[in-house]
């Protein structure tokens, strides 16, 4: 959502990289992922052959194992080590510091001993930290919510001057951060445009997705933002806000009317014809002042 959705392999920690980078590629060519695409993309320019894996199973969150050729590919992060029951932890130096330079780090491993780490990092919207600064001029805090892991995520984060950060958060954890913050007298917008993030999406109070993003995404956001422009979140923000002006106004002319004319009609004391008269410039002056909001501009 932050970033371009196009992630680059930036760094390959292994004793045979062309190796590793096939041996990954195995895994994740099944995948739709975009970290899988980066690697997919490293090997083609690598000019690796790719074979198909003899099976391939995708652990939401964690990662991706795969068997071929009778030998077991594991691909993912710690959790996903930690899971399988595979010692990465001579490494763990190695990672922190590429996690640091705000990289995502994805361990390799082959019959359950790793051969490598993969970094792959993705440049943030040139608009991000605009939009984020601009939603705080309005007075609302901005909150990142990320599969990804703590040191990247608030290495990000820094960059884009998001303070509170929730990261290593699976799909439906960001459902439980929603509600806690809604538990807590929040009103709260998520925007999203992947799978993982449709629970979260449903479950806010306005779910905002990128025109970009996957249908599931769209499918669930109540908003969708055509341009895969961050800012457009203010710009809606704005606009509803000056529509509900606009709703607010209507109503105090339109009681205003009512309330003066109907005790003086009441009491006999109006013509007919300029009660008429009153309630056709009520409705019309509800009509002009709304469409006046046709001449609202962001800036305003």
């Amino acid at each position: 959502t932050l970033t371009k959705g196009e992630p680059e392999v930036t760094d390959i920690v292994s004793e045979n990289e062309a190796e590793l980078i096939k041996i990954a590629a195995i895994a994740e060519k099944g995948s739709e992922h975009p970290l899988a695409d980066a690697i997919m993309k490293k090997a083609a320019l690598l000019k690796i052959k790719v074979p198909d894996a003899n099976k391939f199973e995708a652990v939401l969150g964690h990662g991706i194992k795969a068997k071929w050729e009778n030998k077991s590919i594991v691909i993912g992060n710690r959790k996903m080590m930690e899971k399988e029951g595979i010692e990465f932890h001579a490494l763990e130096e190695k990672i922190i510091s590429l996690e640091a330079a705000g990289k995502t780090v994805m361990i390799a491993a082959l019959n359950k001993k790793v051969i490598g780490l993969i970094a792959i990092a993705d440049a943030l919207k040139e608009n991000s930290a605009e939009a984020v600064r601009e939603l705080e001029a309005l007075g609302i805090e901005s909150i990142m919510l990320t599969g990804d892991n703590e040191r990247t995520a608030k290495a990000i984060a820094s960059q884009i001057r998001i303070k509170k950060v929730f990261a290593n958060v699976l799909p439906h954890e960001k459902l439980e951060v929603i509600k806690k913050l809604q538990s807590e007298g929040n009103v709260v917008a998520m925007v999203g445009d992947g799978i993982n993030d449709a629970p979260a999406l449903a479950q806010s109070d306005i779910g905002i997705a990128i025109g970009s993003g996957t249908d599931v995404a769209k499918e669930t956001g109540g908003i969708i933002l055509i341009k895969d422009d961050l800012r457009d979140v203010v710009l809606g923000i704005k606009l509803s806000r000056a529509t509900m002006r606009k709703i607010k106004q209507n109503l105090f002319w339109a009681f205003a009317y009512n309330t003066l004319a109907i005790p003086v009609a009441a009491f006999g004391l109006l013509n007919p014809i300029i009660a008429a008269a009153a309630m056709a410039l009520s409705s019309l002056t509800v009509v002009v002042n709304s469409a006046l909001l046709k001449r609202w501009k962001i800036e305003g």
